[in-house]
């Protein structure tokens, strides 16, 4: 491969404007696709084989019952002691409702005050009504954001407390420049990388090829292949951080093989052949990670990730092609005045240091081998005291309760938790199902009877019968709130223990829906998909891994590591999530359990990024031991060479994550920067910078043992270059061969 990739990188660099251009084309021919294409379609949150799902399919089917549809609750009080019935309040109260009953596209009113609605407090003193649209999130405008709060103002006018739950209330979200914050602090950090503004300039411009060719790329298939606004945003941002990563890799192996004597062109192609493998193998270990999100078998997030998947693919072309041209095309400026005025004849630097200096890479190898033990239990403690509160994490889905307290959302939560109860704001919809013949509509009348005298269900609604009379609903309300460990239980009661026998003596099929079980079965899909999904993918990069570096203690070393490294940073997101320990620092609103998809999504996206930096170093590593290092100086070696890249990536990466902890109004949204924003930090310093050059140290030559057996059967990948150095003897351009630059200095440009 490596040889294969020192040509590919030659070619490249040496045809850059056609390289150039066919990249240009092919992303003005995407956009061109991408504008010709239909509106992307609505996120179509499904889960299939779940209860709860299956309930959703006969509602939909009978009732025509659209589970994307927007709905808004408003909820309705009385000035001080009044009873909201009173003529002039319900006055008030009606006024409201029929303003709304014109608003854009609002198909449905409830009236609060019809008989048996179960819309009125016990006390009197508030009413709710439930505003349907006929539309979707993606039809989802200012307007009707504007004219639910212009009919709420005109309520508080008439003295009526009036708020509102749902994304109508919520209205359009801007989402916050977090990607524009990252791209700066990138720019930053890669001028002072590369002491260059044209060089660090290549790395993000190449990046933004990519990620333009792969968000238009889904928007052109959007329609074809189901792919909704939502599954592009993984995309851009996986694409967006390997993307910078990769570029910057193998920018910094050219300036390095260009001072070591190199011409132009040679050092572009050694730079493809020995970065770029390592590039190839950190993107596979990318695309496995995101590829096995298809194993927790929710469509929304298998597409998500096969579309951010698809999109690092890109990024590794990228890298292995457009990369070598760019550097072509800059020629001399990838280094920085003051580095060029070192040889002005060449514009190449004698070195990036004064006066030979130790880099802090090769002085941070030096201090972490001269106590390896040491540092190797100091990173394992730490990391673990760390960790220690994920033994107590609960999961949970987004919800009002969650919201800022001066939200209409949170307010109306309160409000209708207060006057109706908790459960209120999470009801239970059972669906009995007589579609084998039974009498659905006498069995429904019964199991509300029968529910009525269950202990935590504080009231029913009447039962609603599909046309042809197989389907009844009926609505229940639980006595607390829907993100209750209670209301969890009492699904599970209704479901193994009352449900059989109901079934037996109506001869109907009886299932529990409604936002509570489907939060509650959302919760087992991402529980029990946990275990088999760490394996699939750690297994399979365990396999990638073994070819990469010809060794079992180097990947299960890795791999240990990763869970290591995302054990503490889920640590960290508890504390501060859930037990509310810095929160108002860091700008938490309320405290809740932890989102139900983070563990996966943490899994997914870190260990693809901690499996780049671990490429990185330890190939670095390799290729000096493969060379005639020993082990010990193989690893100063590989920190002196690419920490200061390693650190670089890292940082990048830190500041894009936790830009959206900082910007994002959205707990959730903040849940998520700050957790990826962590386990960057940690996995990068503590694991990769800190805790495998410690163990490496410790194991010397050991590291690289592999069985006999399984090295005659392994392909030889050949990342560290060995086949390629072969060949460049053979042609008369080895390690110890004068190049025709080093004899005759070479114009640059």
């Amino acid at each position: 491969m490596a040889t294969f990739l020192y040509k590919l990188g030659r070619l490249c660099f040496r045809r850059r404007w056609w390289v150039g251009l066919a990249w240009l084309l092919l992303l003005i021919g995407v956009g061109v696709a991408a504008s010709s294409a239909a509106s992307p379609p609505d996120d179509d949150f499904a889960l299939p084989g779940t209860e709860s799902q299956e309930a959703f399919d006969i509602m939909e089917s009978k009732f025509h019952f659209d589970s994307a549809a927007l709905e808004t609750t408003l909820v309705f009080k009385a000035p001080g002691d009044q009873d909201i019935s009173s003529a002039q309040n319900q006055a008030a109260v009606q006024s409201v409702l029929d303003e709304m009953a014109g608003a854009d596209k609002v198909s449905d009113v409830s009236d609060p005050f019809a008989p048996e609605s179960g819309a009125l407090s016990e006390d009197g003193s508030t009413a709710r009504a439930t505003v349907t649209y006929d539309a979707t999130y993606g039809d989802l405008t200012d307007e009707m954001h504007d004219q639910l709060f212009t009919a709420m103002d005109h309520g508080r006018a008439d003295h009526l407390t009036v708020e509102a739950r749902g994304p109508v209330a919520m209205g359009l979200e801007e989402m916050p420049p977090s990607e524009m914050i990252g791209v700066v602090v990138a720019a930053v950090v890669l001028v002072i990388t590369f002491g260059s503004l044209v060089a660090a300039g290549l790395p993000l411009l190449t990046a933004l090829v990519g990620i333009m060719i792969g968000s238009l790329g889904i928007t052109a298939l959007s329609a074809t292949l189901g792919l909704s606004q939502m599954t592009g945003i993984l995309a851009i941002m996986i694409g967006l951080a390997v993307g910078i990563d990769y570029a910057l890799f193998i920018s910094s192996r050219y300036r390095a093989e260009l001072m070591e004597g190199h011409s132009r062109d040679e050092a572009a192609g050694r730079a493809v052949g020995t970065a770029g493998s390592a590039v190839v193998f950190a993107g596979l270990t990318v695309i496995i990670a995101l590829s096995g999100l298809a194993i927790i078998n929710v469509p929304l997030l298998t597409k998500m990730g096969l579309a951010a998947a698809a999109t690092v693919a890109l990024a590794v072309l990228v890298a292995l092609t457009l990369v070598p041209a760019a550097l072509g095309m800059i020629g001399k400026r990838i280094f920085g005045r003051k580095m060029r005025r070192q040889n002005p004849e060449t514009g190449v630097p004698t070195s990036l240091y004064k006066n030979g200096k130790e880099n802090f890479g090769t002085r941070w190898a030096r201090g972490i081998l001269r106590r390896p033990a040491f540092v190797l239990i100091g990173a394992i403690v730490g990391l673990g005291v760390l960790a220690v509160p994920v033994a107590s994490m609960e999961l949970g889905l987004p919800s009002d309760a969650t919201q800022p307290s001066d939200s209409t959302q949170r307010k109306a939560y309160d409000m209708q938790a207060d006057a109706f109860g908790a459960g209120f704001n999470g009801p239970l919809t059972l669906v009995v199902d007589g579609r084998n013949g039974a009498d659905a509509a006498a069995a429904a009348d019964d199991l509300r009877t029968e529910l009525d005298g269950y202990d935590d269900i504080v009231a029913t609604v009447p039962p609603q019968v599909s046309e042809d009379g197989t389907v009844a609903t009926v609505q229940a309300f639980p006595k607390s709130g829907p993100s209750s460990s209670e209301t969890t239980d009492l699904v599970s009661s209704i479901r193994d223990d009352f449900a059989p026998g109901f079934e037996e003596a109506h001869g109907t099929k009886l299932l529990v829906s409604g936002q509570t079980a489907a939060e509650s079965d959302f919760n087992q899909v991402m529980s029990d998909a946990l275990v088999p999904y760490l394996a699939l993918v750690v297994g399979l990069a365990f396999i990638l891994l073994i070819l990469v570096f010809r060794s079992i203690l180097v990947p299960l070393k890795a791999a240990l590591g990763f869970l290591l490294s995302v054990l503490a940073a889920l640590g960290t997101v508890v504390a501060v999530f859930q037990w509310g320990w810095l929160k108002d620092l860091i700008g938490v609103q309320e405290t809740a359990p932890i989102m139900s998809m983070m563990p996966i999504f943490m899994v997914g996206v870190i260990f693809g990024l901690a499996m780049d930096y671990e490429v990185f170093l330890v190939t670095r590593m390799r290729e000096a031991h493969v060379h005639g290092e020993e082990s010990h100086q193989s690893v100063i070696t590989g920190l002196r060479l690419n920490a200061r890249v390693v650190t670089a990536a890292a940082i990048i990466m830190i500041s894009v994550f936790a830009s959206f902890a900082a910007t994002a109004t959205d707990d959730m949204v903040k849940m998520m920067g700050f957790g990826l924003s962590m386990a960057v930090l940690l996995d990068a310093f503590v694991v990769r910078m800190t805790l495998v050059p410690a163990l490496m140290g410790l194991l010397g030559e050991r590291a690289w043992w592999l069985p006999r057996w399984l090295d005659r059967i392994l392909p030889n990948v050949d990342v560290e270059g060995a086949s390629l150095e072969r060949y460049l003897e053979a042609n008369g351009k080895g390690r110890d061969a004068l190049k025709r630059d080093e004899r005759e200095p070479q114009p640059v440009g």
